[in-house]
């Protein structure tokens, strides 16, 4: 690998490692916007995340995308129901987060790679390998047990995991990068956003630019700004790794996310993990890890047959070569196999 396309990797690598832990850092900021109710905070996230997306297009000066959207109706459409998909999931991971569930928010994202693939047989009528339906009914086990440790279904995370994947896929269908996408939904749910925010204001329960249990409220406003912000540089930091190296590194990498939020609700929250989540936890990393060793074992399947593919291209171009000069006769002319004779008329 040339030197450049070494170092091109490496950043990339540390892109990917920004964007998935600032995202399983998250569970640290959203408490620091208490008392603010969830509703409060998925409205500031909204329109703050509008803003600060719009600063970044300024900047870049990346407006062309916007126009021949705008004449396509069911992409239009398809970026509606992405908006309100990941509203539903952002709003959910924020209430769970303020209210000790951390743990399960983690089990959320652990388990929607199994739900993706779970969508691509249903929706997309894909053939899962033996390998991908042992990781599925690993999964289902996992789910089973959480919910006898749990005394119920663990909604918070299976809410996450299908919200998620029905983003991914509504994602995948429109072809928008990251920061396009963030734009365009921001944009569709800025009008609700707003007026909830001028509603909450009005009535009260609104916290920006008011002081809160005692504390000077601009501070905490600027808090609700920075959500925005927060919101958009991951994004950033996921596009430029997604560019730089392979998919299956960034694979990978997606499993950093819910391990940093699962460690913070187990070591800083101090949640409960009896023995019934443990090992429901423990059946959801052996679903994944089959899932890596599937992936990984296609992947070198997949470079053994695009080399072998080429040593054939090579040598049928060297044999091809190797004949020319005998086939290679000038239309019109007889080949002679001895010296040409002049004649005379």
């Amino acid at each position: 690998m040339p030197e450049t396309t070494q170092q091109e990797a490496g950043r990339g690598l540390w892109f990917g490692v920004a964007a998935y832990g600032i995202w399983g850092l998250f569970p640290l900021f959203w408490p620091l916007l208490e008392p603010g109710a969830a509703d409060d905070i998925l409205a500031n996230r909204m329109v703050w995340s509008l803003v600060a997306v719009v600063l970044l297009l300024l900047v870049q000066r990346h407006w062309g995308w916007i126009r021949p959207l705008l004449g396509q109706p069911r992409r239009l459409a398809m970026l509606g129901g992405a908006a309100v998909v990941i509203s539903v999931n952002w709003g959910v991971y924020i209430w769970a987060v303020n209210a000790g569930h951390v743990v399960e928010t983690s089990l959320g994202y652990f388990i929607n790679p199994l739900v993706t693939i779970a969508f691509g047989v249903l929706v997309l009528k894909e053939r899962l390998r033996r390998a991908q339906w042992v990781a599925v009914g690993i999964g289902a086990l996992a789910v089973a047990v959480l919910a006898v440790g749990y005394g119920r279904l663990p909604w918070i995370a299976l809410t996450l995991a299908l919200s998620f994947a029905t983003y991914g896929l509504l994602k995948k269908t429109v072809g928008l990068s990251g920061l396009e996408s963030l734009a365009a939904e921001s944009a569709f749910m800025f009008p609700f956003a707003l007026g909830y925010l001028v509603y909450l204001q009005a009535s009260g329960r609104g916290t920006f630019g008011h002081t809160v249990a005692g504390s000077f409220g601009w501070g905490h406003s600027g808090l609700l700004v920075l959500s925005g912000v927060i919101t958009a540089i991951p994004l950033l930091c996921f596009g430029a790794a997604a560019v730089r190296v392979p998919l299956t590194v960034l694979g990978l990498l997606q499993y950093l996310a819910p391990m940093f939020q699962f460690l913070i609700g187990v070591t800083v929250f101090h949640e409960s993990m009896p023995p019934a989540r443990w090992a429901g936890f423990a059946l959801v990393w052996a679903a994944l890890a089959v899932l890596t060793w599937d992936a990984l074992r296609r992947v070198r399947a997949d470079r053994t047959d695009r080399a072998a593919a080429q040593a054939r291209t090579a040598a049928a171009a060297a044999a091809s070569a190797a004949v020319a000069p005998a086939d290679a006769v000038p239309s019109g002319t007889t080949p002679t196999t001895g010296p040409a004779r002049a004649t005379t008329g």
